[in-house]
């Protein structure tokens, strides 16, 4: 089964994005900061829609033009089997942007260059070929 979890867009100003979202009705649900990755992640959703179609705010501590829609981030879908997932992927031509070296996280890219995070429900052990498999170009 896949689950769709959230978009993610990457934000200059969070206070006035979140301000915007709550005019159409999202709220935070929850929010991380990482003081090594210099990051900030927040995650809106409409009531009754948490963990269900949610909504990622970035927001780089290190200011960032986002031209060229690099502000637009990726779609994340949660998948029963991340290496049997990335396998087909695979076999249908598809490069695995960033593999599953950990058992939890891929990014593969549409074929319109969408970025698509993949998450598996838990964690697989570590495998062959992704654990030696480098990253490819940008995710």
């Amino acid at each position: 089964m896949t689950k769709f979890l959230h978009s993610m867009i990457r934000v200059t100003d969070p206070d006035a994005t979140i301000a915007f979202f709550r005019l159409i009705g999202l709220d935070e649900v929850r929010r991380f900061s990482s003081e090594q990755g210099r990051f900030t992640l927040i995650f809106l959703a409409a009531p009754g829609e948490e963990g269900v179609a949610e909504v990622e705010l970035t927001h780089n501590w290190d200011p960032q033009d986002y031209d060229g829609g690099r502000n637009f981030g990726h779609l994340a879908y949660r998948v029963d089997d991340i290496y049997a997932t990335c396998e087909a992927l695979m076999a249908a031509g598809h490069t695995i942007h960033r593999p599953p070296r950990d058992g939890h996280m891929a990014f593969v890219k549409s074929p319109d260059g969408i970025s698509v995070e993949l998450l598996q429900d838990g964690t697989l052990p570590p495998a062959e070929p992704w654990i030696s498999m480098p990253n490819v170009g940008s995710w």
